[in-house]
């Protein structure tokens, strides 16, 4: 594996995890509040976007990023709309 993969992989992780904490705090409370839905609605197309531009490309660590993050995203999306 090369660096730019490490690095690739690295930013992955980081911007990733970085939604787990509010998903969690969200699931746990049901508290959805202070969130904009247009922006979680916007940043979710968002991550569609780059997932596809992932698979297009065949970059793998911007899929596995896409997808990881997509998934506590559409959660926080979910929660919100139906707790609006």
């Amino acid at each position: 594996m090369n660096w730019i993969v490490i690095i690739g992989l690295s930013a992955a992780f980081c911007t990733t995890i970085s939604f787990f904490p509010q998903a969690y705090h969200t699931i746990r409370t049901k508290d959805t509040s202070g969130l904009s839905l247009i922006m979680y609605s916007i940043f979710s197309f968002g991550i569609v976007l780059w997932l596809v531009y992932g698979i297009v490309i065949s970059d793998a660590p911007i899929v596995i990023a896409n997808i990881c993050t997509l998934i506590p995203t559409l959660t926080i999306l979910v929660l919100k709309i139906r707790h609006k």
